[in-house]
């Protein structure tokens, strides 16, 4: 959902007269401190609807300078920075203390505190702890938390578990490949090295470490042309580079370019290829992606995981990488790999938990927008999907659907239970489903309204559930119904309150699933803005609608000038006048210097809401956007500390509701908000990005980042959430997205409908794409099932699979679906081929094209030209792959009582594997699952199965490409295949049909060898 223009509904736009006059802000951070200048709540007027006098209260608008903070300049651009590196002593290391599992030792300050930006703190405990074989820990915290600091907060386990020794490690038994050390020469510094090849992984020598109650700096060198990836979440390619600040602040933003956005995820994979000498097996560092002819090279990758949740800054430079963060404690944790598949096992397994399991379903297709009106056109657009035979397996719905924008209500007049009970009735028994969009802030009544009653409110209320100014009263920010509360996930109530209001929704509206949203969390005003103006509520966010006057949408994609010149001249010319009104409507702009907000640090105080260090923060002012940093949880802990697990805590709530309405089913929840390990409870879409040719590029790396992050179900709003599309665009995206895990489409209100039987070329282009992961749905499901038990990934970067390819270091134009196919989109307008690389060859690795069946002729290292037409997505089948797949239908419900196929892959020495997990799609914990395994070889397939689940669908096909001679005798288990064989030796390709009759007990009954010879 758009932070911006305000999702104020149609029928308050219509029916109620804002107010612009007796307004005036204080613009203050100071929680309860801000507030608007009160308009009389009893004023009346009268409109005539209809033709009949009608009396209402005008709705006041909040003005847009209460979302206005103080002008930060960011400490990376303000050259009056100081440069704590240069300013404060270090420490130095004592009393140091070993142990089986590490060592222990004090720091102190080695010198005069700096106190650059923020009160130092004199002394620290490091504990350095082998925690398991393939995880070391290092942590620095503060030795006394007393008087002179007893505001500094560690980040509690109970919100983020810690890391704690594996009690089945052994160190002299499980040599983990990591060596700490450490020296005092001139102040203490560490250093990790790699034992097994002597390359220092981490090493802070020649830095000081700067440790105060707001500000902690770290520095590690890195080696030239390094490859980091991670860090987010932000739009940004793949690999980082080695120029930029990568910020860390949950932010509501739509999807700026470089900038951190709704997510904190503070980990980093770091992989290093070397050049290996044939002749003496010495391996040298690689400092370019240039990878020569007839070399052979050899990666390691590693990670890093701080485990921090409060702002931070990770300055990437060509020489280093410095850590900034506003509190909290130095608690790294390193992942020795030295594979990036191993690397992102070792951190879900061993740090923030493994991904959920998804339903089934929710694998199909999802239609949503911003500005369905109600339930009769919902039932149009699920219609239209059938009538133009376009697979829908769920329909979703934004704000409009709720009761003036209140969570766990309907607008009793657009969208009146009764009839939504009826439409998702209809929608259920055709095997399809539902899921409504839930916002993080729940509306305060207007006391002095009694028909402005809300129970979700005043049952929160009872249970004191809700964030709190710093002097006890309640903090009241503004979202999209007016003045707001929002819930405090640190008091024991909020969680069984939030749980309970999910189920007694669902009991009137039986959704599926739930869309958590705003979750950073959001507020549009600084500070407690709502604090004394309760009685104007329900009041109108400071901006404006998408489609109203000043805010009609006339942006199209790139290239649209090209293929609709007169539209385009149109829109530009109508953009231009929109444009000229709102700068005459503004005024003259008199400043010509601009002044910053600078604090000095005050001895032993914090100041939450302006921190001496200003952190990159795309809003800039940390309260703008956001609920402010000094409001206060019930613990008495500050949204400070802890704003970056708002999102986190928000998930582990709404899957704990799920899980209390379908206690043995799998909850479904996408969250725009998460933090390290919310993967755990739920999914993520890529929030409001635009109908942008390089957004669709940017879904790739942002999808691969998540990969990394450990929440796979993730997707982006297809076709483009902010501005309007167009067919080339939608044509290309809707292909796309169908190979990512969490496909759904979804748009602004206002913006021209982008549903995919809009036009004719996208219905074709999206059945294409549709059928073939219809088609794939059971390696899709096998796929997250691995992710899910193993930590595998489910979405894979090029260079994650062919590891030792250095010339792959920065792809991320086309990608993996788990290992065995690869998609190589079109990312650019007005083309009809798209250059892709064939990983592998060189080592002889041999490629598929999917829709020929055809071996690929390409060369080692080759960026090749790939015929891409309109309509056509490239996609490849790895040799050496078996691929489960099951005849489409027109939902996963359909497509589950389905024939099975198989399509073989065979590798350059005629061999294949692939696996298959079957389950009931639904149950937390399955009483019965099959795996079968699957393996060919010289001639033979065989299906071997384990397990008890009870699938009685029959193999109907079995291609298997790459077979090089075959006299067309087929058999199963020893009996002849009489019919159905077809071998074309100019295609190599055999292909078998109508094993219908002979596995009619069900494919994975028993166990089988199909032979050909």
């Amino acid at each position: 959902m758009a932070p911006s223009p305000s999702r104020m509904a149609t029928f308050l736009l219509s029916s109620f007269l804002t107010l612009v006059t007796g307004q005036t802000t204080t613009n203050s951070a100071n929680g309860f401190s801000a507030s608007l200048v009160s308009i009389s709540s009893a004023s009346i007027e009268t409109a005539i609807i209809k033709g009949t006098p009608t009396a209402f209260r005008p709705i006041f608008t909040v003005p847009a300078s209460a979302d206005v903070g103080a002008n930060v300049l960011p400490n990376i651009q303000d050259p009056q920075a100081v440069n704590a590196q240069t300013a404060c002593p270090g420490y130095t290391a004592s009393n140091v203390q070993k142990n089986a599992y590490g060592l222990s030792a004090i720091l102190t300050l080695a010198g005069k505190p700096c106190n650059v930006y923020g009160t130092d703190i004199d002394t620290l405990n490091l504990t350095v702890q082998y925690q398991s074989a393939d995880r070391l820990s290092i942590n620095i915290s503060p030795a006394y938390i007393g008087a002179s600091n007893y505001s500094h907060y560690i980040l509690s386990e109970q919100l983020v578990p810690r890391p704690t020794l594996d009690t089945a490690y052994r160190p002299n038994a499980q040599a983990i490949d990591f060596e700490f050390e450490w020296n005092n020469d001139p102040t203490f510094s560490f250093t990790v090295v790699r034992k097994s090849t002597g390359d220092i992984l981490y090493s802070t020598k020649g830095s000081v470490l700067v440790y105060e109650n707001q500000f902690i700096e770290f520095v590690s060198s890195l080696p030239e042309n390094y490859n980091l990836y991670g860090l987010g979440e932000r739009i940004h390619g793949l690999r980082l580079g080695n120029n930029f600040t990568a910020t860390i602040y949950a932010a509501d933003a739509g999807d700026p370019i470089d900038y951190n956005i709704y997510g904190s995820h503070p980990f980093y994979l770091d992989t290093r290829y070397f050049e290996v000498d044939s002749k003496t097996g010495k391996k040298t560092l690689v400092t370019d992606n240039n990878a020569k002819p007839n070399t052979q090279y050899e990666s390691y990758s590693h990670g890093v995981y701080l485990r921090n949740a409060h702002g931070q800054d990770i300055v990437l430079k060509p020489e280093n990488i410095t850590w900034r963060t506003l509190g909290g404690s130095i608690d790294l944790y390193f992942f020795d790999g030295p594979t990036q598949p191993e690397v992102t096992k070792q951190y879900q397994m061993g740090a923030i938990g493994l991904p959920a399991m998804q339903q089934y379903f929710t694998f199909g297709y999802h239609q949503c927008r911003w500005g369905y009106k109600n339930w009769t056109e919902l039932s149009e657009v699920v219609a239209a999907f059938r009538k133009f035979d376009i697979p829908l397996e769920t329909i979703w719905t934004d704000i409009d659907y709720m009761n003036q924008y209140r969570d766990f209500t309907v607008d009793p007049n657009s969208f009146p239970v009764s009839e939504g009970q009826e439409f998702l009735s209809n929608l259920h028994s055709n095997g399809q489903h539902y899921v409504p969009i839930v916002d993080s802030a729940i509306y305060i009544p207007n006391p002095n309204n009694a028909s402005d009653a809300y129970g979700v409110y005043t049952r929160g209320n009872n249970s004191g559930v809700f964030m709190m100014n710093p002097d006890g009263s309640q903090y009241i920010g503004e979202v999209w119904p007016g003045y707001t509360v929002f819930p405090d996930w640190h008091t024991e109530a909020s969680v069984p309150w939030w749980a309970n209001e999910i189920a007694n929704w669902h009991r009137e509206i039986p959704f599926d699933g739930i869309w958590i949203d705003m979750s950073e969390v959001s507020s549009f005003c600084v500070g407690s803005c709502g604090s004394g103006n309760v009685t104007m509520n329900p009041v109108h966010p400071p901006f404006s609608l998408p489609g109203e006057p000043g805010s009609v949408i006339y942006d199209y994609p790139e290239g649209f000038n090209i293929t609709n010149a007169t539209e385009a001249a149109s829109a530009s010319a109508a953009s231009s006048s929109q444009a000229a009104a709102a700068s005459s409507a503004a005024g003259p702009t008199t400043s010509t210097s601009t002044a910053y907000l600078r604090m000095t640090p005050t001895p032993s105080v914090r100041d939450v809401n302006h921190p001496p260090y200003v952190i990159n923060n795309v809003q800039g002012d940390l309260a703008v956007h956001a609920v402010s940093p000094n409001a206060t949880h019930h613990d008495g802990v500050e949204e400070y500390d802890v704003h970056n697990l708002f999102g986190h805590q928000i998930l582990n709530a709404t899957y704990q509701g799920l899980l209390a309405i379908f206690p043995m089913k799998r909850p479904f929840i996408i969250g725009r908000s998460t933090f390290a390990g919310s993967g755990k409870w739920a999914g993520h879409w890529g929030g409001d990005n635009a109908s942008k040719w390089y957004y669709m590029y940017f879904s790739i790396p942002q999808a691969l980042s998540f990969s990394l992050f450990g929440i796979p179900m993730f997707g982006v709003d297809t076709c483009g959430f902010n501005g309007n599309s167009d067919e080339e665009l939608c044509n290309r995206w809707m292909q796309l997205s169908a190979f990512f895990p969490f496909y759904r489409n979804h748009n602004v209100l206002s913006a021209n409908s982008q549903e995919p039987y809009v036009w004719a070329s996208v219905i074709a282009a999206t059945k294409a794409a549709m059928h073939i992961r219809y088609s794939l749905l059971p390696y899709i499901y096998t796929l997250f099932h691995l992710s899910h038990t193993t930590g595998s990934t489910v979405m894979r970067a090029l260079a994650w699979e062919f590891p030792n390819d250095p010339s792959l270091a920065n792809a991320d134009r086309q990608f993996l679906l788990g290992p065995s196919l690869m998609v190589v989109p079109v990312l650019d307008q007005g083309v009809t081929t798209v250059n892709g690389v064939f990983p592998g060859i060189s080592e002889g690795e041999v490629w598929y094209d999917w829709y020929t069946q055809t071996k690929v002729k390409a060369n080692a290292g080759q960026n090749m030209t790939i015929n891409a037409p309109l309509g056509h997505i490239p996609v490849y089948v790895r040799g050496n792959s078996i691929l489960p797949t099951q005849e489409p239908g027109y939902t996963t419900t359909e497509s589950r009582k389905n024939p099975w196929g198989l399509l073989v892959a065979l590798s350059a020495s005629g061999t294949a594997t692939g696996q298959l997990y079957i389950d009931d799609g639904e149950s937390l914990n399955p009483s019965a699952t099959l795996s079968i395994a699957f393996e060919a070889s010289q001639g033979c397939l065989s299906s071997k199965t384990i397990g008890a689940y009870l699938d009685t669908n029959p193999l109907a096909n079995v291609t298997v490409m790459g077979v090089s001679s075959c006299s067309g005798k087929v058999s199963l288990n020893g009996k002849p295949v009489s019919s159905g064989v077809n071998y074309d030796k100019a295609s190599s390709v055999l292909a078998i049909t109508g094993l219908n009759k002979l596995t009619s007990s069900g494919a994975w009954k028993q166990n089988w060898e199909l032979t050909w010879t």
